[in-house]
């Protein structure tokens, strides 16, 4: 057998350097390799960055869009179900007023799905036109509703 069968060698990784550690004796040996191969250059690191900021702005429009089509869409959900369920204001509203709500409701729902990608002011406007319908109706029935809850209230503190 040669000399270099009988050495055996146990290789022990740390991090990026290896250990060679001889068998029996303990005495460490120590070799660095680094990995130079795969990293990214100063002019590479500046230009992903600008690359970044150049996005941001692109990726903060988009997400005010998103924000703006999911309101309108939370909104017609919610304002649906209001009108439609009878422990929130079904039984509450009168017809006409429900179908001025179901209608506009309608309307928006339509126009949504048929402008998946219209732009954020599009959205907001007609968000803006929806509750422009919807929250006076729905401000008067509460009002109603707090308008008897109110005389009553009163004739209970009348009698203490």
């Amino acid at each position: 057998m040669s000399h270099k069968s009988k050495l055996l060698l146990r290789l022990i990784k740390t991090q990026s350097s290896l250990y060679l550690l001889k068998k029996g004796t303990g005495k460490k040996e120590s070799i660095s390799i680094t990995n130079d191969k795969g990293r990214l250059t100063k002019e590479e690191i500046d230009r992903m960055v600008a690359e970044g900021e150049k996005f941001a702005e692109e990726d903060k429009a988009l997400k005010e869009k998103i924000d703006a089509k999911h309101q309108l869409e939370n909104y017609i959900y919610q304002m649906r179900n209001t009108i439609e369920d009878k422990e929130k204001l079904a039984d509450k509203i009168d017809a006409d007023d429900k179908s001025k709500i179901s209608d506009a409701l309608s309307e928006a729902s339509d126009w949504l799905s048929s402008n998946e990608d219209g732009d954020k002011d599009d959205f907001e406007a007609h968000l803006k036109e929806l509750t422009s319908i919807c929250d006076p109706i729905i401000g008067k029935i509460y009002q109603k509703q707090g308008g008897q809850n109110a005389s009553h209230d009163d004739e209970e503190f009348e009698d203490l």
